[in-house]
């Protein structure tokens, strides 16, 4: 039900209020305390008093923090000594769609665990419904928003004397969401702030709400033309974050990752990283971890080697890097796709602490589109296939694998994800789309020759084994 980042589809199909009402009553036998509040969607204020009243029935008290970003809700489980939080969002997804993620009293989310045993309690109808003078509260706080601003105001800091020697113009691109916190934060930092498309309107009517490049081309010209330092852009729910260089170039997420990776790194260095409030003794900066899926770029392992820190891989989804970003090693982590965490913060990914900290990071470093320059660019080649039988496919493509078969010589295989195969000057990754039938193909390689040869031996492999098992 959950998959990797909730339940999500479209209102009235995959995501009802019979749902919402389910899981706040799946969720509530075993909670006393839960943070509630939602994405700006059209239907939002329904899912939300659907899930607060299966919470209410089972004797669950209700915190309603209304319309906030996704990490505003995830910060406020802890904020409010709560067991859990329930976001209502689909995110990035279309207006048509809603849906619930939940986080745990940490702030991360929910585990695959604790989703499973949501599902079943649904799945037999398991409940603990309490008499009518026993329900939980429900109360409204509306300072959320203003607490989280002061969380990100009081994390960065901007220097006095920046390498810009001015402070940072930023354009915040909110797409209509709930983002506008990033603007008020860059502000309280001293930044100079113009946004786009500021109102709040859950049918998205600006653009879309996914900040893909084709979707962000008016943040790209507006920061091209003006004199603007950069750009950032969000997507509904603002965890997460892409970012415009002065020319208007928009950064590839590899790129913002190892950017974020090493700069984590270079500050715990200095700071003697301890893992945040965690008791664990200093970790040496050999030791440096930055946490990130199987389908990252060997960009990013080689620009986390020259500040004397590494990759460690997760499978994809923002909650499986939160969750190896627990280990006090880890000072940072993040997907492509635009999620980043910084685990002495908050386990969530967090849009608007992205921005603050990219803004810092240019005001001290100089202009974004230097430091990305910076970062080494390799070529990557990506083809979907289409089979109904994905899950068989990628079972079969092991065992090939195994065997023998596909580019090689193989140095190491990771098959938390699909399967992931290092050639050492190369990878590929074989996966099945976690919403789609499809298994999804990557290669890469340092040079543009080595990276077509291993993609083309990878397809022909994924076309072959697909033939074998429509058969």
């Amino acid at each position: 039900m959950f998959g990797t980042s909730g339940v999500r589809g479209p209102v009235g199909d995959v995501v009802t209020a019979e749902l919402a009402l389910s899981v706040g009553r799946a969720v509530g036998v075993d909670a006393d305390r839960v943070v509630v509040g939602r994405d700006v969607r059209e239907t939002g204020d329904l899912l939300v008093d659907a899930v607060a009243a299966g919470l209410r029935e089972s004797g669950t008290d209700v915190v309603d923090v209304g319309v906030a970003t996704t990490p505003t809700i995830a910060r406020s489980v802890g904020w409010r000594d709560a067991d859990l939080g329930i976001a209502v969002t689909a995110s990035h997804n279309p207006p048509a769609d809603n849906g619930l993620k939940l986080w745990d009293e940490t702030g991360k989310a929910l585990d695959r665990d604790s989703l499973s045993t949501i599902e079943e309690r649904i799945e037999v109808g398991e409940t603990d419904l309490v008499a009518w003078d026993a329900v939980g509260e429900r109360t409204s706080w509306t300072e959320a928003t203003d607490r989280h601003v002061d969380a990100l105001v009081d994390a960065v800091s901007i220097p006095d004397e920046p390498a810009l020697e001015r402070q940072p113009s930023v354009v915040v691109d909110v797409g209509s969401g709930t983002g506008s916190i990033t603007a008020a934060a860059l502000r309280e930092l001293g930044c100079h702030v113009e946004t786009l498309n500021a109102l709040p309107d859950g049918r998205f009517p600006a653009r879309p709400s996914e900040p893909t490049p084709a979707n962000c081309e008016t943040l790209s010209r507006v920061v091209a033309t003006t004199d603007a330092d950069l750009g950032v852009a969000h997507d509904g729910d603002a965890d997460r974050l892409v970012a415009v260089t002065k020319d208007g170039t928009i950064l590839d997420g590899d790129v913002l990752l190892a950017l974020f990776g090493c700069d984590a790194v270079e500050r715990a260095d200095a700071l003697e990283h301890t893992g945040g409030e965690s008791s664990e003794p200093a970790v040496s900066s050999d030791e440096l971890l930055v946490a990130a899926p199987v389908n990252t770029s060997l960009a990013v392992d080689d620009a986390l080697a020259d500040v004397g820190a590494s990759l460690t891989r997760t499978r994809v989804g923002d909650g499986y890097v939160a969750e190896r970003a627990t280990d006090p090693a880890v000072v940072f982590g993040g997907e492509p796709s635009g999620a980043w965490i910084w685990p002495d913060e908050t386990p969530c990914p967090d849009g608007p602490l992205a921005a603050c900290r990219l803004a810092a990071l240019v005001a001290r470093d100089g202009p974004l589109s230097d430091l990305a320059a910076d970062v080494p660019s390799y070529p990557i080649h990506r083809e979907s296939i289409e089979t109904d039988e994905k899950a068989a496919v990628v079972g079969a493509l092991a065992a090939s694998i195994a065997d023998g078969a596909g580019p090689g010589p193989i140095e190491a295989t990771d098959d938390r994800d699909g399967l992931r195969v290092d050639l050492g000057d190369a990878w590929y990754l074989l996966r099945a789309s976690g919403t789609q039938p499809l298994v999804r193909i990557t290669a890469q390689a340092r040079d543009d020759d080595r990276a077509q040869e291993v993609f083309e031996a990878a397809r022909q492999l994924v076309d072959e084994t697909v033939e074998r098992e429509s058969d």
